[in-house]
């Protein structure tokens, strides 16, 4: 048995999978601040006491956390020190010199997690082969480690100009601060991302060394607890490239889990696109705090190396801290079920991006919360009901819902409840598929030809909505919607990435270094798949290379030939590259020098193989239909709607809609004009008709 564990930012996510029976087993609780370990055991708890299932049997844990994000988000990481090249202790405060929107005169900037003043120069100086111009001052360094008990430093980032081509001086002063100051984290650009880009490297540099600390101790404590309470298994770490880590790995590279929760639900699409037989989906994963669009192009999620964290602008590009880290490439905006409805000061209805989260909560959850949030529309319209949210174990309050949104809504603006309400779930949709949108075209691609599959805890009440916005012909609902992220994670490979950095002209390359480095990288990918058990003849290798025409400034990525690389492979590698450049841009540049930058070497063990279904308590022969309630559309008003109960679908049944698909973990809203139909694996298909 194995256990996939979600942390949102407002409920937890738990998804168990028995490879005995096929069986899935879901579990939900609420986010608890500000420890997060405490709704992971209550979790844990529920699933032992509702299918005795004892943790001390599960073979292994995966898990996924916001701790990252939210600490760098809210600024709650370490007093951190930064140590760089003498005159360099300004890189995190000049970044590139760009306005990220040239229009705003009130242009805030991302301030560096590193305040000036803890920024430290030291003598030392390696061009960009590696060289070394200025040996490293070691004596001078003599006053350091007392600067850094003096201010109570608790980590340092040390990030030296151009050590990804000679990482001797940062080694050195790595050796220095574990031997005169054994109490303090410190995180060398070397091993955290060792390639060209001084402001990248600085700022993943710095980030990882604030947020270690607490995810270090976060990281402890949760293995701790595990063990005590008899689990003896592999834990692993989802990580932002849709791969797994170890527990070590990421207490050691916390940045590589901004992430991880979203990279979940994108490995899941991959999952059921394979078994659905469809390569190209757009996945649509809506929760609590947050929705994000992803695209599954040919059967793979996009990777990207542009991340930021941190944004001032929260979906604003450039107003964020870069961190040159493999992301799986999203689309996210500040629409979740919890997001905020309220009135602007021009009179207009605005929902997001702040989130009543799980505490207070949305106001039909009766915990204190006052403002009107997506939740309670959805609840006013009649998609979700009252008695069976989280499978009837919460009951919501109509009348605290009615109220929110009318004090603060409705009557502000002088239209009804119900057309308040019906605004705040239009606004959503809309402000969703405007993104996918955007997000899809931009890749040079038609939503249109895309369809959709939809998850999260307020995906499937949403995701028809947003689907018939952006024409898709048909909309996938997986078993085990509500949880489909803790499910990727179950369906994820254990992995390793390696990074160099090393620049020249394809045609004039010496190729005995390349592959020289390149077997190094992958025997260190060899060697940590051997941490989780796994045999270096069930590893796969995927090695790719960052190129661009000499002068530009960024790079695409493709995939280099296998075996040995010499002067032969130059023309299939150019071949390579001019595809994907056409690909990207229409066009290519003849007679122009080709240049590589940055080598990545991707060594993966086997992916989990699932056949799944849901357990169910539900009879074989009980009835789906469950009658009908008032649910209000659009296009017609309150109408009876029917309502089914998802447990109790058969495989091959049909029904038109508009319907209501209850199930413990969320509920599916079928629109008018469509027909809906459930696989042989009780996966929900619904084709939309136009």
């Amino acid at each position: 048995m194995k256990l996939g564990i979600d942390i949102g930012g407002t409920f937890t996510d738990f998804v168990l999978f028995d490879d005995d029976s096929n069986q899935l087993y879901f579990a939900k609780t609420l986010t608890t601040y500000p420890d997060p370990t405490v709704g992971i055991f209550n979790g844990i708890k529920e699933i032992e006491d509702k299918y005795n299932f004892p943790v001390k049997n599960m073979e292994g844990i995966v898990h996924g956390t916001t701790l990252v994000t939210n600490a760098v988000i809210e600024r709650k990481g370490a007093k951190t020190a930064f140590i760089t090249t003498k005159g360099f202790e300004d890189v995190l405060e000049i970044g590139r010199e760009m306005r990220y929107d040239i229009y705003d005169i009130f242009l805030t900037m991302p301030k560096p997690l590193v305040p000036r003043n803890q920024r430290i120069g030291v003598a030392e100086r390696v061009d960009t082969h590696g060289t070394i111009l200025t040996p490293l001052d070691e004596d001078a360094l003599g006053s350091l480690a007392k600067t850094l008990k003096d201010n109570g430093i608790e980590a340092v980032g040390v990030c030296l100009l151009n050590s990804f081509a000679n990482t001797a001086h940062e080694k050195a002063l790595g050796d220095f601060l574990s031997k005169n100051v054994p109490d303090i984290y410190y995180s060398l650009s070397s091993e955290i991302m060792p390639e060209i880009r001084e402001y990248e490297r600085s700022s993943a540099t710095a980030m990882n060394a604030y947020v270690q600390p607490i995810t270090d101790k976060y990281l402890k404590d949760f293995e701790t607890q595990l063990r005590e309470s008899g689990f003896d298994g592999n834990i692993n770490i989802m990580i932002s490239s849709g791969k797994l880590t170890t527990i070590d790995g990421a207490r050691k590279s916390p940045i590589h889990l901004l992430e991880s929760g979203p990279a979940g639900g994108a490995m899941a699409g991959v999952f059921y696109g394979k078994h659905l037989q469809e390569e190209n989906l757009l996945c649509f994963d809506m929760g609590g705090t947050t929705a994000k669009a992803c695209v599954i192009y040919e059967g793979k999620p996009e990777i990207t190396n542009h991340f930021e964290a941190g944004r001032v602008k929260r979906f604003k590009k450039g107003s964020g801290l870069p961190v040159r880290i493999p992301v799986i490439d999203l689309i996210e905006i500040g629409a979740g079920g919890g997001s905020i409805a309220r009135v602007n000061t021009i009179g207009l209805l605005t929902v997001g991006p702040d989130s009543a989260s799980s505490t207070p909560g949305p106001a039909c959850y009766n915990l204190g919360g006052e403002d009107p949030t997506v939740t309670d529309a959805d609840l006013v319209l009649g998609y979700l009901n009252a008695d069976y949210f989280l499978g009837g174990e919460m009951k919501l309050s109509v009348e605290a819902a009615r109220k929110a949104i009318e004090n603060k809504l409705a009557k502000p603006m002088g239209i009804s409840v119900e057309e308040a309400a019906m605004g705040v779930h239009k606004i959503v949709n809309e402000n969703m598929a405007n993104a996918a949108r955007v997000h899809v075209l931009e890749k040079g691609m038609d939503p249109r030809h895309f369809n959709m599959i939809g998850f999260g805890g307020a995906g499937p009440v949403h995701s028809f909505g947003v689907a018939k916005l952006l024409n898709a012909k048909r909309l996938i609902i997986p078993v085990g919607a509500g949880v489909t992220s803790a499910l990727g994670f179950l369906v994820s490979p254990v992995a390793s990435e390696k990074i160099h950095s090393f620049i020249g002209e394809l045609d004039s390359l010496d190729w005995g270094e390349v592959n020289a480095f390149l077997e190094d990288m992958e025997q260190d990918g060899y060697h940590f798949l051997a941490q989780s058990g796994i045999d270096k003849k069930d590893a796969k290798v995927e090695r790719v290379v960052e190129m661009r025409y000499a002068g530009q400034g960024h790079e695409i990525t493709i995939e280099l030939p296998e075996g040995k690389l010499d002067a032969g492979h130059i023309k299939e590698i150019e071949k390579r590259f001019v595809k994907e450049y056409e690909f990207r841009y229409n066009r290519s540049i003849k007679g122009m020098a080709m240049e590589m930058v940055t080598w990545r070497v991707i060594v993966q063990g086997p992916t989990p193989e699932m056949k799944v279904k849901q357990f169910s308590t539900i009879a074989s022969d009980a009835e789906a239909y469950k009658g009908t309630r008032k649910v209000y559309f659009e296009e017609t008003g309150y109408l009876d709607c029917p309502v089914y109960d998802r447990y109790a679908l058969k495989p091959d049944e049909e029904f038109d809609g508009p319907a209501i698909i209850e199930e413990t973990e969320s509920t599916t809203v079928v629109g008018i004009n469509s027909t809906v139909q459930v696989d042989k694996d009780k996966n929900i298909l619904i084709e939309l008709k136009y």
